[in-house]
């Protein structure tokens, strides 16, 4: 009989799709958004770019930018079901390098809501301030 604690299938070891087992682990909300980010690139495989069929083994290290942010993990447990975050947290190493400092993040310069477009002033500026004008 099983019940709501059966973790049958987090105990494989077998080949897994690289766009369920991120799902499963929660690095993204849906099963569509990881195939989605998949196919933008935004999840690589051992330094490749990967389609969301790629196959993936204990071993391998997985990159995913989500949400302006990388989450690079080594896989220890392939699961094909979604699991809780406790029993995901078990199938993977987090190896993400940590977020920034709030004081950095509260420093980059924002515009107004409803501000509309930077004039061309403005634009120059701000190529200035990050070093890409001549």
């Amino acid at each position: 009989m099983t019940g709501a604690g059966d973790t049958r299938s987090v105990g494989e070891t077998g080949p897994v799709r690289v766009d369920a087992w991120v799902w499963a682990v929660r690095l993204l909300k849906t099963r569509q958004a990881a195939g989605q980010a998949c196919k933008a690139g935004h999840v690589k495989v051992n330094g490749g770019a990967v389609k969301p069929a790629q196959q993936i083994v204990p071993g391998d290290r997985v990159r995913v930018w989500v949400n302006h942010r990388l989450h690079e993990v080594e896989v220890t447990r392939t699961i094909r079901k979604r699991v809780g975050a406790a029993v995901a947290r078990t199938c993977y190493i987090d190896h993400s390098p940590p977020p920034p400092p709030k004081e950095i993040l509260a420093s980059v310069p924002r515009r107004d809501r409803g501000a509309g477009r930077p004039t061309k002033r403005e634009r120059r500026e701000t190529d200035r301030l990050l070093g890409r004008a001549p």
